[in-house]
């Protein structure tokens, strides 16, 4: 039970946190729940499979050159993953009447990744045990958090544009792009101290992260003139 909680409750913290920062029209709690389910199910299986195939046919990828390490970072990992939570953001959520301001992108992609984050996060933790399950608390948890946030920031900036392929890419690029630098530090710790650069750009994610929330804040369409 305990590896349940602490598996959950760091998701469940980010949730609440993105749900009152959305001070002016608040989301259905019933889309959230089918975005967190999606993301839970949906985006884990696409991303489980993916990672499956590609390591039964590329084994390579387990050697540990730097190289191959980038490549398995930001391809492998990083575009999979956030491929697999932007096709649910981009199909399910965007297209939505309830998606009627910026912020709900951040909102619905939160919802997504968080959903993707629990289900990994015990996976992780059944396996590494309690040690495990509070370290991602402090690191995997905040991180899909970010990569969220960025990628929901664009996705709300081009449903309201006229350049939304534009827009809805540059969300999934740059959120892969903070994906694959996280991952690749970690990857490579062989190296030492080298970790230090998941946690500086997990930090620089966070800030980006708050700058975007006030953006749409400042801009929603509710917001009392």
């Amino acid at each position: 039970m305990s590896l349940v909680l602490l598996s959950i409750a760091p998701a469940l913290l980010v949730i609440i946190y993105i749900y009152y920062s959305d001070k002016y029209d608040k989301e259905p709690k019933h889309l959230l729940f089918v975005c967190f389910f999606l993301g839970a199910v949906g985006s884990i299986l696409i991303a489980s499979v993916s990672h499956l195939v590609v390591s039964q046919y590329f084994p390579v990828l387990e050697n540990p050159v730097v190289w191959i390490q980038f490549f398995k970072a930001f391809i492998v990992v990083a575009l999979v993953e956030e491929f697999s939570k932007y096709i649910f953001v981009r199909y399910f959520a965007q297209g939505h009447k309830e998606f009627d301001e910026p912020y709900d992108g951040i909102m619905y992609a939160v919802m997504v990744s968080m959903g993707f984050a629990v289900t990994e996060n015990l996976a992780y933790a059944f396996q590494g045990g309690i040690d495990t399950a509070i370290y991602r608390a402090f690191t995997a948890v905040p991180a899909h958090a970010t990569f969220g946030i960025i990628m929901g920031y664009y996705m709300g900036k081009a449903k309201f544009s006229r350049n939304r392929i534009k827009f809805n890419l540059i969300g999934l690029g740059l959120a892969t792009f903070f994906h694959g630098i996280y991952d690749f530090f970690l990857f490579i710790n062989y190296i030492p101290g080298i970790s230090i650069g998941a946690f500086l750009s997990l930090a620089v994610g966070i800030l980006l992260s708050q700058k975007a929330i006030r953006i749409h804040q400042r801009n929603s369409h509710f917001r009392p003139k």
